[in-house]
């Protein structure tokens, strides 16, 4: 399933913290939002009822696991970063580049001045899935 956005920014907070609290979640998002570290920067704080409301909604949807300790839930991830960035990348590759993923390798590369280190790491990545595919 397909986060929203704004379910995308709890993500990565449950991510990098593990099992949070809503106020936990909803202080570190007003803090990057604050810092301009956010995917959301620019946007205005986040009301923790707000917070609260979009956490129960991706308990709903399976997003997320909760816990409840007298008044208290915590809430947990229960899908992965790395399917989630794949899930998303895989759509971003399909409905932008028509699913050439070469197409968008060499957007990224045309509009980006990729460092020696980040073209080595290209190079060695392309000789890794060279090796791993079966000749025909």
């Amino acid at each position: 399933m397909k986060p929203t956005e704004s379910e995308l920014e709890i993500l990565h907070v449950l991510w990098e913290l593990g099992p949070s609290t809503v106020r936990t979640v909803n202080d570190l998002l007003n803090e990057r939002r604050k810092s301009g570290l956010s995917a959301a920067r620019g946007k205005e704080s986040a009301g923790y009822t707000t917070t609260l409301k979009l956490m129960q909604i991706m308990f709903e949807k399976g997003l997320v696991t909760r816990k409840e300790e007298g008044r208290t839930h915590t809430y947990a991830a229960t899908v992965r970063e790395e399917d989630t960035q794949s899930l998303l990348l895989q759509q971003f590759v399909d409905n932008t580049f028509r699913g050439s993923a070469a197409r968008l390798v060499m957007q990224a590369l045309g509009n980006h001045e990729a460092s020696a280190k980040e073209l080595d790491e290209i190079k060695a990545l392309i000789a890794q899935i060279e090796q791993n595919q079966p000749k025909p």
